[in-house]
């Protein structure tokens, strides 16, 4: 159950309905399926566009809703119901973290090329920052672009790139001068001579989302395809950091609230020593103590939201929402799993399922131990 906040309105309601719908009709029934393919089906996330769902903060010329931070999470909170945690990351890799660079960055041409097929789900987007040696440290990236003529030319790897494999639409950073920030931001597509796919890469967790390795060998793009200004594009990925880690807390959010409902019911129906589970004091203390925890952190993660709504610099409480949650989730599906006892370790249940996709959630759009400095250096 999804608690008011004192931030909710009626819309925020009607779209938590809609998107538990979704996910009742299109996505529980079938997702199992998904994570032996390892790749959520086009044609699931093209009824998730003509259903209106990924132009939640879009321009209504282009067929997106002019939303505010608030809706956006109330639709990544109410996505991060499903227990199929690779499902979601598919969603918000491509409303959250990588199409946001075309709506904040792009110019009028670009976005009448790309953005109606983004929000209907006809073009799938992923973004490339992460490489081999440079995750949560964008500075240190070491993909090139270099101007050649009415091109630019790039070269270098990127890694663990969500919807690397099945996307049709990438933005990707390279650096384009000698300074540490001289970062650009470029649109590539799929098919571009000399753009690949190194390789599929398994993962513990997340497993009906696809994760690659991309070789950039002599890609060359039109220098139509540059996003927002060169060398500008480092603080464009600070900027979109934020919207990205608001939706990994909803994430951790949603996962905390579904393993908790799973393990009450469990707990209230499992018998041991002459009664149900319930019945044990240190059981019913514990999940209380973490239904605390995570009510508290999904107040803070709406009053982040509406920060952003608001103006503010919301660098330092996102940093330690991202830290909060991420650590959080792993707390909660530590003991919930727990409570299950032998089932929790089984592949047919839930919250196992759960318990190995929360544990990227420390890690991914940011480490704690990275999102910790940044709240640290802002005191």
């Amino acid at each position: 159950m999804l608690y008011p906040t004192i931030y909710d309105t009626p819309e925020h309601q009607v779209l938590r309905d809609q998107v538990a719908k979704f996910i009742a009709r299109e996505v529980e029934p079938h997702a199992a399926a998904w994570e032996e393919q390892g790749m959520v089906p086009r044609e699931v996330l093209r009824r998730m566009g003509e259903a209106g769902l990924f132009g939640l903060m879009y321009e209504s010329q282009y067929g997106g809703a002019e939303g505010d931070a608030l809706t956006n999470l109330v639709f990544a909170e109410a996505l991060s119901q499903s227990t199929f945690g690779g499902f979601i990351i598919t969603v918000l890799v491509h409303t959250d973290m990588a199409s946001p660079h075309l709506h904040h960055a792009g110019n009028a041409a670009q976005k009448d090329k790309y953005l109606r097929k983004v929000i209907r789900g006809d073009l799938i987007t992923a973004v490339g920052i992460s490489e081999p040696g440079a995750g949560s440290d964008v500075a240190g990236i070491r993909t090139q672009a270099k101007r050649d003529g009415d091109h630019w030319v790039l070269n270098g790897t990127k890694l663990y790139i969500t919807n690397g494999v099945h996307a049709d639409l990438y933005f990707v950073a390279a650096k384009t001068g000698p300074g540490k920030r001289e970062v650009s931001m470029f649109i590539v597509e799929k098919g571009t001579p000399g753009f690949s796919v190194g390789r599929a890469l398994k993962k513990t967790g997340w497993l009906s989302s696809d994760t690659a390795e991309l070789v950039f060998d002599n890609v060359r793009i039109p220098a139509a395809n540059l996003l927002g200004e060169e060398g500008k594009g480092f603080y464009s990925v600070m900027k979109n950091f934020q919207t990205e880690r608001i939706a990994l807390g909803a994430m951790a959010v949603g996962h905390c609230q579904r393993a908790l409902e799973l393990t009450l019911d469990y707990v209230r129906t499992r018998q041991a020593f002459g009664g149900p589970l319930w019945n044990q004091q240190t059981i019913r203390q514990r999940i209380s103590m973490l239904d605390a925890k995570v009510r508290a952190a999904r107040q803070f993660m709406y009053h982040c939201a509406w920060r952003v709504d608001q103006g503010h610099d919301i660098v330092q409480d996102v940093s330690m929402l991202k830290a909060l949650t991420g650590e959080l989730v792993n707390e909660v599906l530590q003991a919930c799993q727990q409570f299950h006892g032998g089932m929790g370790y089984m592949r047919e249940t839930p919250v196992e399922r759960l318990w190995r996709d929360a544990r990227v959630l420390a890690i991914g759009g940011g480490a704690t131990e990275v999102m910790l400095e940044e709240v640290a250096k802002r005191y």
